[in-house]
């Protein structure tokens, strides 16, 4: 018997609806060869939205993502509209999305693919065995605590935001960081500000009870966050899953996309709600949008994190990541990536990539 997945695909911006279209197709046709379908219904999210004389995240919008089994989200924003009330600005429509799903966790694999090593800036002998998941917390913190705005005084003008975070915040994208490391190799490290942060003090404490009440099979350690960045890049072999509250999660998870060498590699899944969304990391490009340059891998990869994390679909997912791997190994490369591979290389398009992929994909 064929199941479905049926999957809101939220395009957005930029070259966001060029690579969400190579996702979706890796994701139908890994669905031919394991047995399930593939439904998929578009809505409009971001810029594409606000052209449309809607808000940034559309009632509609909304309300598709809400009745489907998963979220392929493409990439939001656009400088015609950076004048606009920071409410409005196309990029918010990412933020309202994951507070209006409680997508409390976002999961961003760093793993170096081989024939990409030489990517990095970092030196190839470093990355070797590098595999991190980065956990960040998603819906809380900085970017949502109030009061923020601004403001006045005999000094002038200011800007004003705050740090919040609840012990059950805590608990739960701390849960998410535990459960993963024990399928992994049984070791966390939490990255927190403790010595200059109050918030950060709780974090510290709330993560190291939950560690020693529910999850003493797993080796904590805590790590200050600028040490952390600095670890990342000086010894990345030493991590295996990284904690990281919302903001510092930011900073360290595109620290990790160096790693990698090009943020076009580099796909994340955002999960605790009842539906999930997977995006890749990178941003809308608008200066390449429409140039059939943009690398649609890190979208592909994050279809692949969709049927793990949303499908469950184990194999098909190992199948579009084993795909990737094996086009890159072939010396396919999109123009963000062509100057790795030596002699073999052979530069093409969003589409050509998508197309090699779905080929490894069916066994050829």
């Amino acid at each position: 018997m064929t199941d479905t997945l049926n999957i809101a695909v939220l395009g957005g911006d930029g070259i966001g609806p060029e690579v969400t279209a190579e996702a979706l197709r890796a994701l139908k046709t890994a669905g031919e060869r394991f047995n399930f379908k593939v439904e998929s219904e578009s809505a409009l999210v971001g810029a594409s939205a606000v052209r449309a004389g809607k808000q940034p995240l559309p009632d509609e919008t909304l309300k598709l993502c809400l009745a489907s089994d998963a979220i392929l989200f493409g990439a939001v924003g656009d400088p015609a509209f950076g004048d606009l009330p920071p409410d409005q600005l196309p990029e918010r429509a990412l933020l309202h999305l994951r507070k209006g799903l409680d997508l409390f966790a976002n999961l961003r694999p760093v793993r170096p693919v081989p024939a990409l090593l030489g990517a990095s800036s970092i030196k190839a002998e470093m990355l070797t065995g590098v595999d991190i998941l980065i956990v960040r917390e998603l819906v809380s913190g900085l970017y949502f605590g109030t009061p923020r705005g601004y403001g006045a005084d005999e000094k002038g003008r200011f800007g004003f935001n705050t740090m919040r975070y609840h012990e059950t915040e805590i608990v739960r994208v701390a849960k998410v960081a535990f459960d993963a490391a024990r399928k992994r190799k049984k070791k966390l490290c939490s990255a927190d500000k403790a010595n200059a942060l109050e918030v950060m003090q709780l974090w510290r404490e709330t993560v190291t009870k939950l560690g020693k009440d529910s999850y003493p099979d797993i080796a904590l350690n805590h790590m200050y966050v600028d040490n952390c960045a600095m670890q990342l890049v000086q010894y990345p072999r030493q991590f295996d899953v990284l904690l990281a509250e919302n903001m510092f999660g930011d900073i360290l998870s595109d620290i990790g996309a160096q790693i990698t060498g090009s943020l076009g590699m580099l796909p994340s899944a955002s999960i605790g709600g009842r539906v999930g969304l997977y995006e890749p990391v990178h941003g809308s490009a608008p200066d390449i949008a429409g140039k059939g340059i943009a690398n649609p891998l890190a979208a592909i990869l994050s279809a692949g994190m969709l049927l793990t994390y949303s499908a469950g679909k184990l194999d098909a997912a190992k199948a579009i990541e084993d795909a990737v791997d094996a086009v890159l190994a072939d010396g396919y490369r999109t123009k963000d990536i062509a100057s790795q591979g030596g002699a073999n290389v052979k530069v093409v398009s969003t589409k050509e990539m998508g197309d090699a992929v779905v080929a490894k994909i069916r066994g050829k």
